[in-house]
């Protein structure tokens, strides 16, 4: 019987490795709006906190088409963790879902389709990692319901906190100034990411 594309070409990558799926990641951002994606030296920052703080249970809100989720799995792999990832939009969602199979890293990869606020809530703890880039007027809420199902040294990191500081100035200012955390911002992309570590 015939493989369907997306079998065939996960095929092709499980057998290719780390390179057929950096030639999937470039391929993501082929089109003009990105999907807001991260930046690629985003995603090897991604992927490189999360083998290093040992992460096994991750959480991701915001999907978009897998393009972070996809550099966190890589990031879990070693450990054989897995990454629950939330998408409020169904096309993006089906999207990731493609891209995930795509890779080989749908097996580290739990994703699901909804509102963040509701999910999140649903979601038993501890939680090694997190990371926002959803709507950026409720990452507070994100941390806040996030904040006490993660472990001691596990890590909330949020996108956007140089590109788009004013759409969350709550948040800033709540890591900056929440004794439960130690919180600095890291710039190896273009955007900004905040990290905070779980005291």
């Amino acid at each position: 019987m015939a493989l369907s594309f997306p079998a065939l070409a996960a095929a092709v990558f499980a057998q290719m490795g780390d390179a057929g799926i950096q030639a999937h990641l470039r391929s993501m951002l082929a089109p003009v709006e990105r999907h807001l994606n991260i930046d690629p030296a985003e995603g090897e920052y991604l992927r490189g906190l999360v083998r290093k703080t040992e992460v096994r249970r991750a959480v991701e809100v915001g999907t978009s088409t897998g393009y972070s989720g996809i550099w966190i799995a890589l990031g879990l792999r070693d450990s054989g963790g897995t990454l629950i990832s939330i998408e409020i939009d169904p096309g993006r969602h089906g999207t990731a879902r493609r891209n995930f199979r795509i890779t080989g890293l749908e097996r580290h990869a739990d994703l699901r389709l909804g509102d963040a606020l509701e999910l999140l809530p649903t979601i038993e703890g501890p939680i090694d990692f997190a990371f926002l880039d959803a709507v950026k007027q409720d990452y507070l809420k994100y941390y806040e319901i996030l904040l006490p199902k993660m472990r001691s040294g596990g890590v909330i990191a949020a996108h956007n906190v140089i590109s788009h500081p004013s759409l969350m100035t709550d948040f800033l200012e709540r890591i900056r100034t929440d004794s439960r955390v130690r919180s600095e911002i890291v710039n190896p992309g273009t955007q900004g990411i905040s990290v905070s570590v779980v005291r």
